[in-house]
């Protein structure tokens, strides 16, 4: 089974993967530098599944992501919720005093701000959170450090300065499984994720939310995303509870069809539940 993530080993989204199938033997792990090339690595057929990142409980969405699944065949087949415990990583002979700079992902480096600030270090922004340590090894940076799992610390030899640094522990990133099915049995404990553009009138979102509302079905989340060829216009992503085989289901898909300009079912999948363990170590 070959599965496509983005980043370095050592990355959280390795760790989703490990976590997701950690019942699996069989993987293939496939390293993409972003995510534009893990799903592309799954359309072309290189991979068999991905899994993305799309929403931290303490940056919010990641939006890359999201405008990805608009512009792909490919569906969700499930969702998987990581723990994330950031270290400080750096040389054997580094202490936190000596350090001036510190890289990591953008979205590492927002969630642990607090941290970043009392230290008065200068944020700088990489690829990846495994690949700043591995940067950092190869570039022999001793005034620097990264911030990254302690899987990447193990991986690329480096040394944990500090552990535990993200601005909150309940710290979570929610990770999409991506393939070209979704999951078509129903599980009873399902989850559906569609994408919509509403017509550019008053109300328009009003009508179509309510569709969902009159039939007591769960929104979990929803998104906007500006739309490229048409200035303050949106496409919204909707998540909710139920399985796009379930009565109501259909029949709110079918009713909100004559409301919006587009509609695009993403898949629907077995619900995650948050696991409250850390992957760090």
């Amino acid at each position: 089974m070959r599965v496509a993530f983005q980043g370095e080993r050592g990355a959280y989204s390795e760790l989703a993967v490990l976590q997701y199938f950690s019942d699996k033997s069989d993987l293939i792990l496939s390293p993409n530098r972003t995510l534009a090339d893990v799903f592309n690595a799954v359309e072309s057929g290189e991979a068999d599944y991905a899994l993305v990142p799309i929403e931290n409980s303490i940056e919010g969405s990641v939006n890359e992501t999201y405008d990805l699944l608009m512009n792909t065949s490919l569906r969700i087949r499930g969702e998987v919720y990581v723990r994330v415990s950031h270290c400080l990583i750096g040389y054997a002979d580094t202490n936190v005093e000596d350090i001036r700079y510190v890289y990591s992902h953008p979205q590492a480096l927002g969630q642990c701000k607090e941290f970043i600030k009392r230290y008065r270090l200068e944020p700088i922004p990489y690829y990846d959170t495994a690949g700043s340590v591995k940067m950092l090894r190869e570039n022999h940076i001793h005034n620097a450090a990264a911030i990254a799992s302690r899987v990447a610390a193990d991986v690329y030899g480096m040394r944990v300065i500090m552990e535990g640094i993200e601005d909150s522990k309940n710290n979570y990133t929610r990770f999409l499984v991506i393939a070209e099915e979704d999951s078509t049995i129903p599980t009873g404990k399902d989850k559906t994720s569609i994408i919509f553009v509403t017509k550019h009138v008053a109300g328009s979102l009003y009508n179509v939310l309510q569709e969902f509302a009159v039939r007591g079905i769960n929104l979990t989340m929803i998104v906007s995303r500006p739309l490229k060829d048409r200035p303050w216009e949106y496409a919204f992503y909707l998540d909710f509870e139920g399985h796009r085989s379930d009565g109501k289901v259909r029949e709110s898909l079918d009713s909100i069809n004559s409301k919006v300009t587009l509609l695009k079912v993403l898949g629907s999948y077995p619900k995650a539940t948050i696991q409250p363990r850390t992957l760090s170590s």
